[in-house]
């Protein structure tokens, strides 16, 4: 086939051989491009919330995430019968993209060091993140609203006593 048969066909195109002469990439291809290279993948931002809450939940130290009101409605939601609890709950993130943010809102356990379980919080939910999304986390912003003392009933506990 000539250069020119090659040229007028639709999709074909000719790469030049160190001698001189035109060939047809494999049939099928277009440059190097590979399958899973094709196509764009969109993280919606409900995914990586519920990545970084589950990760913030798994650091010892954590008692619950959410301030109090997202705790109260939490609690309310939960009694809904089909419902369960929100893994996103204290979670709000910023995604682009290559990267995400993210904001944490955390009740810590009282008696252990607020700044040691946040940075492990950090860790983990980075970790979680950026090994499960490929997103690259530019920040965990991480509020503690409040402290869990020992003699105080869980929020979940008050309202399923009523």
């Amino acid at each position: 086939m000539s250069e020119n048969m090659a040229h007028n066909q639709p999709g074909a195109s000719v790469r030049e051989r160190p001698d001189g002469e035109g060939e047809r990439p494999p049939a099928g291809r277009r440059g190097d491009d590979r399958p899973g290279s094709r196509g764009r993948t969109t993280i919606a931002d409900g995914v990586v919330e519920k990545i970084a809450g589950l990760a913030a939940r798994d650091v010892i130290g954590v008692h619950a995430m959410g301030g109090t009101m997202a705790r109260t409605f939490g609690a309310v939601r939960e009694r809904v019968p089909g419902s369960s609890r929100s893994a996103s709950q204290g979670v709000k993130v910023e995604v682009g993209e290559t990267q995400t943010a993210i904001d944490l809102d955390i009740v810590i356990d009282y008696g252990v060091a607020i700044a040691d379980v946040a940075g492990t919080v950090r860790e983990y939910v980075i970790s979680a993140v950026e090994r499960m999304t490929g997103l690259e986390v530019v920040e965990v912003n991480i509020t503690v609203s409040d402290v869990k003392l020992p003699d105080e009933e869980d929020d979940d506990t008050q309202s399923q006593l009523r």
